[in-house]
């Protein structure tokens, strides 16, 4: 396969003019050439942090606080979870697997509810989905053992040192969310050495300090965080001092687009379009262990195609600044999987 248009190739995503060609699922050459396309060739998005069976319940809770929402084991998804029957939960993650898979995103990380059962209603949900999964169990050690890893909760609803012990011992990704409602649960969070944390949006100057001396990267969720009235993550501060990728929680709040994410984070932040586009991408990918989300040699094709000429990015002058700012769904042209080539 062959694809031609301006490549945002490499992690800084310089625009060059050529063609990518794709063999057996992978990356095999990057050309550089005159050609006839508007296409703008991307890598494909890498939602860094979702909550996809909260599909079941998209926009309910208006007027409630995050603790009430979202709060194990009684805030309202998870009453909602489990009243929900296994064929309705899974058809409505299929869903929005469906819509991720059609407005860009190559690859995901999910906290997964429902312990070892939620990790295989998730599984029967990706059959036929051309998504790349990092699934992390949640509730006990047999979900972790069944999935790729650990999601925690928050260090103020357990300790966690057993289940960040089991993920060591198994080579397995251990991620907690730390920082979404205050800076209580920060520096436990971070005793625990985990591999990366989730929100910090109430990260003080030694928690960032920390962060820096750790090197442990971060997830932010800005849309979702703005939605649950809790703050905003200091994603200025972070990006100085380590990784930081994007994802957007919870589909019960937030549609999953990564356009509305990038959108969001590059209006609403002091950060290039360039840094934004690697937080939607690379990093993620980093983050979460996978090749890939990024336009190179030898690299699993999980590529973007955007229509260079559509209505809506016709005439525009910087296609990076256009694909974090102004491209959506609509503009998507195909999106490029490896099971798929």
């Amino acid at each position: 396969m062959i694809l031609e248009g301006t490549i945002l190739a490499g992690r800084s995503f310089e625009a060059v003019e050529g063609r990518v060609v794709v063999e057996d699922g992978e990356i095999a050459a990057v050309e550089e050439t005159a050609v006839d396309s508007d296409d703008i060739i991307a890598p494909a998005f890498v939602n860094a942090h979702t909550h996809i069976g909260d599909s079941i319940a998209k926009e309910a809770g208006e007027g409630l606080s995050l603790e009430e929402l979202v709060a194990p084991p009684d805030g309202l998804k998870h009453r909602l979870l489990r009243d929900a029957s296994r064929d309705e939960l899974v058809a409505a993650m299929e869903r929005t697997l469906s819509f991720m898979q059609q407005s860009g995103t190559g690859a995901f990380m999910e906290f997964r509810e429902g312990g070892v059962e939620g990790v295989r209603a998730i599984r029967d949900a990706l059959t036929g989905v051309n998504l790349d999964s990092v699934i992390l169990g949640r509730e006990s050690t047999d979900a972790m053992e069944q999935s790729d890893g650990f999601g925690a909760s928050g260090a103020n609803d357990s300790e966690f040192g057993t289940e960040r012990r089991a993920t060591r011992q198994a080579g397995k990704l251990f991620g907690i969310h730390a920082g979404e409602v205050d800076s209580s649960d920060i520096n436990p969070a971070l005793d625990l050495d985990p591999d990366f944390l989730v929100h910090m949006v109430h990260a003080e100057s030694l928690h960032l300090e920390r962060v820096t001396d750790s090197e442990i990267p971060v997830v932010v969720c800005p849309r979702s965080n703005i939605v649950t009235d809790v703050g905003r993550p200091p994603v200025e501060e972070l990006a100085e001092r380590t990784t930081v990728a994007l994802g957007t929680d919870n589909v019960m709040l937030n549609s999953p687009s990564m356009f509305r994410e990038m959108e969001f984070t590059a209006k609403l932040y002091d950060i290039t379009a360039r840094e934004v586009l690697r937080m939607a991408t690379v990093n993620g990918a980093d983050i979460a262990g996978l090749d890939g989300g990024v336009i190179e040699t030898g690299q699993p094709a999980r590529l973007l195609v955007l229509d260079g000429d559509s209505d809506n990015l016709s005439g525009a002058r910087n296609p990076v600044r256009a694909v974090v700012r102004r491209a959506g769904t609509a503009d998507v042209r195909r999106v490029v999987h490896p099971r798929a080539e």
